[in-house]
């Protein structure tokens, strides 16, 4: 199973600049509990906006800089290499960013969404989800509450 995790907003604006665009620590603890302990797939410019590998976790980058290394970290050239490098893992994550999100629809088995419901300034963008593809299987609405400051859901698709 090959699962790809994103937060995107209602306009699918999943960042600007290389960097989040809101802050829901919801979102951020969920992630953390569904990946700790799988390997996670991301390219090169998400993983600097993170700035170190996420413990835990094997980090695997895509680069096209054959000379591009990062202590503690996988580095690959491309999404199917990075594929077989997260085989022992029966659940990947794919982590972006937008190019990533773009190539792996076609590889992916599961979406596994924070929906922020906010329209937001961004310049880098989710994929639109073909319905003719995948199904929702799930989702659980959250409102805005003192410490997570918009709506959001928790949306999962799974591949027909």
């Amino acid at each position: 199973m090959l699962t790809i995790i994103a937060a995107i907003a209602t306009n699918n604006a999943l960042g600007k600049n290389n960097d989040l665009i809101w802050h829901l620590p919801a979102d951020l603890k969920r992630f953390k509990k569904v990946t700790l302990g799988h390997h996670v797939i991301m390219g090169r410019k998400t993983f600097e906006s993170l700035g170190k590998p996420l413990p835990n976790r094997t980090t695997i980058i895509i680069s096209r800089n054959p000379d591009y290394h990062v202590e503690g970290c996988i580095v690959v050239n491309s999404l199917p290499n990075a594929i077989k490098a997260a085989s022992a893992d029966d659940n990947p994550f794919i982590l972006g960013g937008a190019e990533i999100y773009s190539q792996a629809m076609k590889h992916a088995d599961l979406l596994d969404l924070t929906l922020v419901h906010q329209v937001f300034e961004g310049d880098a963008f989710f994929p639109e989800i073909d319905l003719e593809v995948w199904t929702m299987t799930k989702r659980v609405d959250f409102k805005a509450d003192e410490v997570n400051q918009y709506d959001y859901s928790f949306v999962q698709y799974k591949k027909k």
